[in-house]
């Protein structure tokens, strides 16, 4: 892309980054440049002068390919940087030069002709000497090789079937794995595979290791989780376990071992329409609270065994979270709601005065429920028609609820699923952190915060 431009433009265009009181992206776009390019170009010019912004041509040898190699390794340089260091007009050939050592050393970085080689008949190679002309130091020699080849070949290593003999690496693994066993040279010599090479893998082989103990505490945390947690639920785990890790990495190394956090569907439904006394949607999608025991919020959701329907009616408190109270059912009766009610209220202290948000469902306009509500002095409050997004809080855990436990298990009847449900809500509030808490659960984060007050 840079080619399209003549030297004395480019020199202008840097000129003015360095002596004009403006920046680099402004500078891009008054000339419409990309500010990435204008940076390569300011690079060149601090290094080599007004000659690093010329045109040049030039064919590297192996050597001058691997001191490039060896000082962007040694110095931790990006691939732009080193080019800009080395006077490189273009950093994707530093790339390649990689490649090409680490798949098959110096040899493989030797500038090669253009063109289609001549043909060369090799002259027919002398058939080998009768063993008994052979000394038997050669013969021990020769022995000591195919000792080595049929054991390189038939050590089980982890190569790729559709690849002839593997890559560089997983040739080294094999190599390194016989060295007890056998000379070096002879198992380089059978694994056609160069010194420089193998040391090299070796040493990168070693870096994978330095992640070995990060990724089996990761593996530890999402298994006790039973696959509930993501990256960032895990990177919180291991920060209040002291270790000191950014999300990304965490990120990256979940994907290197194929963990993933799992996800959700459809809910129950109890509207029927204007049966009762609907009332304001008071909460009005304010979802946070100062305090425990100021918002609360309920709803009701189904589960399915095999035909069989359980219903579960939890209450949520938005201050931390967490369930301050539930019941489940074989059949979505209003006595379902009511003993959920009953278990909340024994919560409460006797100033406590919080606000219950549900949706229209059939059950919160009942008379029943709005007189017990009452009764405590209870502020009620309801989504609008057909708008979930109301109740989001409620309606977010019963997607975690199904996606980190009722879909990642298999339940032979309701009564094992309501048994499990305890385990999983006493979960959810003591152990399960939240990035919102404070990588804290629920119940930590209102001790702690009581505790502080």
């Amino acid at each position: 892309m840079s080619n399209r431009y003549d030297e004395w433009f480019k020199l202008l265009v840097v000129q003015q980054c360095l002596h004009e009181d403006t920046s680099l992206r402004e500078v891009a776009r008054q000339h419409r440049l990309d500010h990435s390019l204008v940076r390569k170009w300011r690079e060149r010019y601090r290094q080599h002068g007004a000659p690093g912004l010329g045109k040049k041509y030039s064919h590297y040898s192996a050597a001058f390919k691997l001191a490039v190699l060896e000082r962007m390794w040694r110095d931790g340089l990006s691939r732009r940087q080193a080019a800009t260091l080395f006077d490189i007009r273009g950093d994707a050939a530093i790339g390649i030069w990689e490649q090409q050592y680490h798949s098959g050393g110096l040899t493989a970085l030797s500038p090669k002709r253009k063109g289609r080689r001549p043909m060369v008949k090799k002259p027919p190679s002398p058939p080998p000497p009768p063993d008994e002309e052979r000394s038997h130091e050669e013969l021990l020699k020769e022995l000591a090789y195919l000792r080595a080849e049929n054991a390189y070949l038939k050590k089980p290593r982890c190569l790729d079937p559709g690849e002839a003999g593997g890559n560089a690496g997983q040739k080294a693994q094999a190599v390194q794995g016989l060295r007890h066993e056998h000379s070096l040279a002879l198992l380089l010599r059978a694994a056609e595979l160069p010194r420089s090479t193998f040391y090299y893998q070796l040493k990168a082989l070693g870096a994978d290791d330095q992640c070995a103990p990060l990724k089996a505490r990761i593996r530890a945390i999402y298994d006790s989780h039973k696959g509930r947690y993501g990256y960032r639920r895990i990177t919180a785990a291991l920060r209040q376990a002291g270790e000191v890790i950014n999300h990304k990495a965490v990120q990256r190394l979940m994907q290197q071992l194929g963990l993933k956090s799992l996800v959700r569907p459809k809910r129950y439904r109890a509207y029927r329409g204007a049966v009762g006394h609907v009332a304001p949607n008071v909460l009005d999608r304010q979802f946070q609270a100062e305090g425990p025991n100021q918002k609360w919020v309920t709803d009701i959701t189904e589960f399915n065994v095999d035909g069989q329907k359980l219903y579960l009616s939890p209450i949520m408190d938005l201050y931390n979270g967490e369930i301050v109270a539930y019941q489940t059912s074989r059949r979505p009766v209003l006595s379902l709601v009511k003993h959920m009610l009953q278990q909340a209220f024994a919560r409460l202290k006797h100033s406590d005065r919080p606000l219950l948000h549900s949706d229209q469902g059939w059950h919160y306009q009942h008379p029943t429920y709005r007189a017990l509500l009452a009764g405590q002095a209870l502020t009620q409050s309801m989504s609008r028609k057909g708008n979930c997004l109301d109740n989001a809080a409620m309606e977010s855990f019963f997607g975690t609820l199904k996606a980190e436990y009722f879909h990642l298990n298999r339940f032979d009847t309701v009564e094992q699923l309501q048994q499990g449900l305890d385990r999983y809500i006493h979960y959810y509030n003591h152990e399960r952190i939240r990035l919102k808490l404070k990588g804290l659960s629920p119940v930590q984060y209102r001790t702690q915060a009581l505790g502080a007050g």
